[in-house]
């Protein structure tokens, strides 16, 4: 899958990318999620781009951050996740990157809700959903607030 913004290419990744993925990070908190979202992709190849990375790289092919999604649910709802290398942020970046897969999302059969959750004290995380219309459910996750756009 390939989505493509003004500034932006937002692919999702293949197993092999997964795997060099994964195993160029240190953290073990997100070697954990990496591998838990590969295999996600396994045991469902027919929704892979629902449990991929999603690679999130500038026009000029730098890499800047990623996403994902965490399944797609029996009652169509999706969960996204995110983030923009530091480097990379204040530019806009996550602003457009989400806005663009969740506007896709919402395209596609079976998916009713896009729904997202914060750290309480993420401001910019909230800011970027926010700014793509997500609006707060009332709900409190384990992260923090909950936000979801739906079509």
């Amino acid at each position: 899958m390939v989505i493509e913004t003004k500034r932006l290419i937002i692919t999702t990744a293949s197993q092999v990318e997964m795997i060099r993925f994964i195993e160029a990070q240190t953290d073990e908190i997100l070697i954990k999620a990496y591998r838990e979202m590969l295999q996600g992709c396994l045991d469902h190849p027919d929704h892979w781009e629902w449990y991929a990375i999603w690679f999130i790289k500038t026009k000029y092919g730098s890499h800047i951050g990623d996403l994902s999604f965490k399944g797609l649910n029996e009652d169509g709802s999706v969960e996204i996740g995110y983030g923009i290398s530091e480097i990379n942020q204040g530019n806009g970046y996550a602003t457009e990157a989400v806005n663009a897969v969740v506007t896709w999302a919402l395209k596609q059969p079976r998916v009713l809700r896009v729904e997202a959750e914060t750290e309480p004290d993420n401001r910019a995380s909230q800011r970027v959903l926010e700014k793509c219309g997500f609006i707060l459910s009332g709900i409190i996750g384990e992260e923090g607030p909950r936000f979801y756009k739906t079509c």
